[in-house]
């Protein structure tokens, strides 16, 4: 459904280290540095990319209130993993510790964090 998602970033250096370490998690590579289409660094998949971004505008980067980006995890472990890696990588855990959870879409296995900048992400598995 998406080509990409942006977030911007007053501290690229200290976002690259958390994206780094909770996509790492995951089984991503690490982000690439580039000035194209935005400065910042990037994180590209075949179906598509991350950018964690200096805003464009000059003002200061903040978080979207009610926003929420959620990664895919291949397996229950790979969420608790994106967690740990995330706090360690200078993350903060929110809401529920990670771990599964009964929603009307079956049982998923959550994990929420607030990255260096703010911005609400979490992985997800869904149990079949």
């Amino acid at each position: 459904m998406f080509t990409h998602v942006t977030l911007g970033a007053n501290d690229v250096e200290a976002s690259r280290k958390f994206y780094d370490a909770v996509l790492g998690a995951l089984g991503h590579q690490p982000g690439v540095p580039s000035e194209v289409p935005m400065p910042g660094v990037w994180y590209m998949t075949p179906r598509g990319m991350l950018g964690v971004v200096t805003p464009r505008d000059g003002q200061a980067a903040c978080h979207a209130n009610g926003g929420t980006i959620g990664f895919a995890a291949p397996n229950p472990e790979a969420v608790i993993a994106f967690a740990e890696a995330g706090v360690a990588a200078g993350g903060v855990a929110i809401e529920d510790p990670a771990g599964p959870r009964s929603t009307a879409f079956g049982v998923m296995h959550l994990a929420y964090l607030r990255d260096p900048a703010g911005n609400k992400v979490c992985a997800v598995h869904r149990a079949s």
